[in-house]
C-alpha cells in the first residue's frame, strides 16, 4: 500500500449492539434454500481478519460470487428506506437477509449465484481501524475477491453489485483489476469524493456528510471521522486523490446505472465513470427516478441476472446485443420517454448559447448590445427570495439532454468571495414549475443544478470541454474590491423535454435553492462565505450565458 502524504483523523464508534447488531455469532444455517455462513472470517493479507455473512444455493455444486461491500451492517437494514420517508419502498419489499443498498440474497441463490455480505475492516466486528474508500480499504475488496474466486464453491468468476457506497467501492478495486474480477454493476455511486460529495464548487456539503457519518459509526475499534477531514481539507489535495479511482485503469465489463435526480450526489461521478472507463464492455442506463426504488424493480433486477450470467456464467445471452446507452427523456415527474444511443455524451448534440438579460431577466440566441445588471442581497441565509432569474420560452418541441454550464460575470459588494447556487428550472405553459423526483425520496426537485465558489473559479484547461468546465480546487483567488470577474459554472448532467411555449429558466442565489432543512436525506451548504450584495453583469461586454445541449426532435 502506498506511503500516506496526510495524518488522519479518528473518532471513537458507535458500539455495534447499538445499531441493530444482533451479536458476533460465527455459526451456518439453512433457510429458503441457502446455506448460511454468519460471521464467517477472511484473513487480509496483513493477517487483519474481517468478517463476512456468505449466502450459496444449498445444492452443492460451483457458483459465481457477487460481493457486496459497505460500511453499513452486513446482517442487513432495509428498514433505512422507510425511515427516510417517500422512498417508493416499503419494510415489507424485503426480507431480513438483504443488507441495505445491496442485492437480495435469497433470490440470488435461487439464481444459481452466492452472495457475500462484507463488513470492511474496522467496520462493525471487523478488526482494524476503519477508513473510507481508502488505499487499505481497496486492497482488502481486493484480497476478498481474490479469495472468494478460489473457494471449492466459486466457479472462479467474481461480480460486484451494490448503490451508493457499493457502487464506490467498485469504482476502487476494479482499478486495481483483481484476476478474477469478472463484471461491476455500479448503481449511481460518486466517483470525485471532492467534487460530488464534499465540496460542491468548492462549498462544502454541511448536511448529508453528517446524516452519512452518523450511519457508519458502528465498530469496536476506531473510525475515521470523515467531518473533521473534510473540513481540514477544503481543496483538493493527496487525502481526496487517496479516494479516488483511476477509473481509466477499469477495463473488466461493466453495467452502469445513473439517474437524472441525485444532483448534489451520484448524478455526475456515475456519468463519469461510464465515460471514463476503459472496459470493452460497458452499458448505461439513465432513468429519472429514485434511485433505491429503480434498483430494486423487478425489471431492474432481471438485467442485472442477465449481465451477470453473461459474464460470471459464460451464458451467451441477448446482453451483446443491449444498446450502449439507454436514457429516459424527462417530460415531468414520474413521465418521460426511453430512448436509446450509441453514446454518452451524444455525438449529435448541438451546444447552444443562451445570452442573459439582467435588465428584462430573460435569456436570448442573439447577444445582448445593451449592459445590464442583477443584484441581490445575500446577508439574510434564509431569504429565498433575493436572487435573479433568466427565463427562454421555447419557440418549438425542443429536447436539452447533457451537460450544461453556466458563464457569468461577477462581482461581490462587500465581500471578496461569493457562493453561488444555480437551478435550471422548467416552467409549463401556465407558468407553473414543473418538479422533477430528486435526491431519492423528494418529489419536488429541479431539472439541474450547479454551485461555485468563485474563489475556486480556476479551470484546469486540459481537462475542461467547452460544455464542461473542470475547476482545479487546488487554491483561492479571492476578490479584490470591485472586481468583476468571468465564472464558468458546471451544471451536472440532465434531460429535460420542452414542448413550444414551455420555459427553461435559471435561477442564481447564494444559498441553496431546493432545501429540505428538516429531512434526513439531503443536501445542505449552511457555511458559505456570502456577505452584502451579489451583483452579475450581462450584455455589451459581459458576455454571460448558459450553454445548453439541444438535441432537436422537430
Amino acid at each position: 500500500m502506498p506511503e500516506q502524504k496526510f495524518t488522519m483523523i479518528f473518532k471513537k464508534p458507535v458500539p455495534p449492539s447499538e445499531g441493530g447488531y444482533p451479536g458476533f455469532k460465527p455459526r451456518t444455517e439453512k433457510a429458503r434454500g441457502m446455506v448460511i455462513e454468519y460471521d464467517a472470517a477472511v484473513k487480509m493479507r496483513d493477517s487483519t481478519k474481517i468478517y463476512i455473512d456468505l449466502f450459496r444455493p444449498e445444492k452443492e455444486g460451483k457458483y459465481p460470487v457477487i460481493v457486496c461491500w459497505g460500511p453499513y451492517g452486513k446482517q442487513g437494514r432495509p428498514t433505512i428506506y422507510s425511515l427516510m420517508g417517500n422512498t417508493g419502498l416499503n419494510d415489507e419489499d424485503f426480507n431480513k437477509y438483504t443488507g441495505f443498498e445491496a442485492g437480495d440474497p435469497v433470490y440470488w441463490c435461487r439464481n444459481g449465484y452466492i452472495i457475500i455480505n462484507a463488513d470492511p475492516r474496522g467496520a462493525w466486528n471487523s478488526e482494524g481501524d476503519l477508513t473510507f474508500m481508502s488505499p487499505q480499504e481497496t486492497e482488502d475488496c481486493y484480497d476478498l475477491i481474490e479469495w472468494a474466486g478460489t473457494q471449492n464453491w466459486s466457479n472462479g468468476k467474481v461480480g460486484m453489485q451494490g448503490v451508493s457506497y457499493l457502487a464506490w467501492t467498485q469504482w476502487k478495486v476494479a482499478a486495481l483489476n483483481p484476476p478474477h474480477l469478472a463484471a461491476i454493476n455500479p448503481w449511481e455511486g460518486v466517483s470525485d469524493f471532492y467534487r460530488e460529495l464534499s465540496y460542491h464548487g468548492g462549498i462544502p456539503e454541511t448536511h448529508f456528510r453528517n446524516t452519512w457519518q452518523s450511519s457508519i459509526t458502528y465498530s469496536t475499534t476506531r473510525i475515521e471521522n470523515f467531518i473533521e477531514m473534510a473540513d481540514e481539507h477544503p481543496l483538493f489535495d493527496d487525502y481526496w486523490a487517496s479516494k479516488n479511482a483511476d477509473l481509466s485503469k477499469i477495463t473488466v465489463p461493466a453495467f452502469v446505472v445513473a439517474s437524472w435526480t441525485d444532483h448534489g450526489l451520484h448524478n455526475r461521478g456515475t456519468l463519469e465513470g461510464f465515460k471514463k472507463i476503459a472496459s470493452r464492455d460497458k452499458w448505461l442506463i439513465v432513468h429519472g427516478r429514485k434511485k433505491w426504488w429503480h434498483f430494486y424493480q423487478k425489471e431492474s433486477v432481471e438485467r442485472q441476472r442477465q449481465f451477470f450470467n453473461r459474464f460470471l456464467k459464460g451464458i451467451d445471452n441477448h446482453v451483446k446485443d443491449w444498446p450502449k446507452v439507454t436514457l429516459e427523456i424527462r417530460e415531468k415527474c414520474y413521465v418521460g420517454n426511453i430512448r436509446t444511443e450509441n453514446e454518452w455524451p451524444l455525438k449529435r448534440t448541438r451546444y447552444t448559447k443562451l445570452f442573459l438579460n439582467a435588465g428584462k431577466g430573460e435569456l436570448s440566441k442573439s447577444p445582448f448590445k445593451k449592459e445590464a445588471q442583477a443584484r441581490y442581497n445575500v446577508n439574510d441565509f434564509n431569504d429565498k427570495t433575493q436572487n435573479a432569474r433568466f427565463e427562454f420560452e421555447s419557440e418549438k418541441k425542443t429536447e436539452i439532454t447533457g451537460y450544461m454550464k453556466l458563464k457569468l460575470w461577477v462581482q461581490a459588494d462587500g465581500s471578496d468571495d461569493m457562493d453561488l447556487f444555480v437551478a435550471i428550472e422548467k416552467i409549463d405553459r401556465a407558468g407553473y414549475l414543473v418538479p422533477f423526483p430528486f435526491f431519492g425520496n423528494h418529489d419536488d426537485g429541479p431539472a439541474a443544478l450547479g454551485w461555485l465558489r468563485v474563489s475556486h473559479r480556476e479551470l484546469d484547461e486540459e481537462k475542461s470541454t467547452p460544455y464542461q468546465p473542470f475547476h482545479k480546487h487546488q487554491r483561492e483567488l479571492k476578490l479584490k474590491a470591485g472586481e468583476i470577474v468571468p465564472v464558468e459554472i458546471e451544471i451536472w448532467p440532465s434531460s429535460t423535454l420542452f414542448e413550444r411555449g414551455e420555459k427553461l429558466r435559471v435561477v442564481v442565489q447564494g444559498s441553496d435553492i431546493y432545501a429540505y432543512p428538516n429531512e434526513r436525506h439531503t443536501n445542505e451548504h449552511t457555511a458559505t462565505v456570502n456577505k452584502g450584495l451579489h451583483i452579475i453583469y450581462t450584455g455589451g461586454k459581459y458576455d454571460s450565458h448558459l450553454l445548453v445541449p439541444v438535441i432537436l426532435t422537430e
